[in-house]
């Protein structure tokens, strides 16, 4: 591991998602300011500080089950932005671009948690 969360690429990149979401939710209806920007917004905050405090824990079981955290609040921030979608919130390239960067993170995830795993199966 690097020296800190902040080496991480899946870290750098969900705190890329969280600017984004933060700029296409600034569009969106007064009216979605505690509803559905609420909410893109804390699943986005929460994704890069479930990253940030699994990897403080003391084991690596305890960091793979904060990144399942991260990777749930990135499912449901996929889910939000599908709805964005629907409902006509925001810019069709600013929600493309912040649902590719969801699917990067979710990806990278998914890679992550797959290795620290990997590597905890040959310890013995």
């Amino acid at each position: 591991m690097g020296q800190s969360f902040k080496d991480l690429i899946v870290w750098q990149r969900s705190i890329e998602l969280t600017v984004s979401v933060y700029q296409l939710t600034s569009t969106f209806p007064d009216s979605e300011r505690f509803g559905l920007t609420n909410q893109m917004r804390r699943a986005s905050v929460s994704i890069a500080s479930n990253i940030a405090e699994g990897y403080g824990r003391a084991t690596k079981g305890e960091y793979v089950q904060f990144l399942g955290h991260a990777r749930g609040s990135c499912s449901e921030l996929e889910t939000q932005i599908v709805i964005a979608k629907k409902l006509g919130f925001g810019a069709p390239a600013s929600l493309q671009t912040t649902e590719s960067l969801c699917n990067d993170v979710g990806r990278l995830l998914g890679a992550l948690m797959k290795s620290i795993r990997s590597k905890q199966s040959l310890v013995p």
